[in-house]
C-alpha cells in the first residue's frame, strides 16, 4: 500500500461537501418539518411522500434526472449558466443541491418527529406569556426539540460523506471540484488498487460508527419530552 497514491483533497472536499450540504438543508429542513408536523392540509401527504422519495429512489435514477434539472438547459442550470456564464451541473455548487435533495428525508424527518413530540401546549404557554411565534420557536420548541436537531444534523451529514449514485451522475469525477471519496474509492478499485481503497473505505467505515455512537451517546443525555 503506498499512502503517497491517496488523493487527500478528496477527503477534504467531500468534509467540504458534506458542511455546506448540512447548514443548507437545515435551513431548508426547519419549516418543511415544522410545517408537516402541525398544518391539517390535505397536501400533507404529498408533501411527505415527496420529502421522502430519496429514501427508496434508485440514485442513479436521482442522479438523472437531477443531471438534467442542473444542467445547461434545466430548469435550475438554465437561468444559473445565463446569469453566471458558469455551469450549474459539474460544479461544486450543482453537487450541494443535489446532495441536499438526496439527503433531504435524513433532516426532515427527525426533526418533524421532534416537533410532533413537542406539541403545541408548550408554544400556546408561551404565547399567553405575551412572547411572539419567532420567539416562542427557538426558546421554547427548538431547546424542546433538540434530540431531533442533533439526529438530523450528524444523520445528514453521515449521509452526505457516503453517497455515490447522485454525485457520479450530477458531479463526475473533476479533481478539487466533486471528485469526493467514494468517487475515489471507485477509481482506486477500477485501478486493481486494493490496499488504498480498503484504506480509505475503512476510514469511512470507522467514522460512521463514531458519528452514530455519538448520536446514540447524546440522545440518552439530552432531555426527552413527550
Amino acid at each position: 500500500m503506498n499512502t503517497s497514491q491517496l488523493d487527500f483533497q478528496a477527503v477534504f472536499l467531500t468534509l467540504k461537501l458534506a458542511s455546506a450540504t448540512v447548514a443548507l438543508l437545515l435551513v431548508i429542513g426547519i419549516p418543511i418539518a415544522w410545517w408537516l408536523a402541525h398544518t391539517r392540509s390535505r397536501y400533507r401527504p404529498y408533501i411527505e411522500a415527496v420529502v421522502a422519495l430519496p429514501l427508496v429512489l434508485p440514485p442513479t435514477v436521482l442522479g438523472f434526472y437531477l443531471l438534467i434539472l442542473l444542467g445547461p438547459n434545466g430548469w435550475l442550470g438554465g437561468p444559473f449558466s445565463a446569469a453566471t456564464g458558469a455551469p450549474l451541473s459539474f460544479s461544486f455548487t450543482g453537487l450541494v443541491i443535489a446532495s441536499s435533495i438526496y439527503s433531504l428525508p435524513f433532516v426532515v424527518q427527525p426533526l418533524h418527529s421532534s416537533f410532533e413530540a413537542v406539541g403545541k401546549e408548550p408554544l400556546e404557554a408561551a404565547w399567553t406569556l405575551g412572547a411572539s411565534k419567532w420567539d416562542a420557536f427557538w426558546t421554547v420548541a427548538s431547546p424542546l426539540a433538540i434530540r431531533g436537531y442533533v439526529t438530523a444534523l450528524v444523520l445528514g451529514f453521515a449521509h452526505t460523506l457516503g453517497e455515490f449514485g447522485v454525485v457520479l451522475m450530477v458531479g463526475g469525477s473533476i479533481p478539487g471540484e466533486t471528485k469526493v471519496i467514494s468517487i475515489e474509492i471507485y477509481e482506486k478499485v477500477e485501478t486493481l488498487d486494493y490496499g488504498n481503497a480498503h484504506l480509505l473505505s475503512a476510514g469511512l467505515l470507522i467514522f460512521s460508527f463514531l458519528v452514530l455512537l455519538i448520536v446514540y451517546i447524546i440522545n440518552r443525555r439530552l432531555p426527552v419530552h413527550v
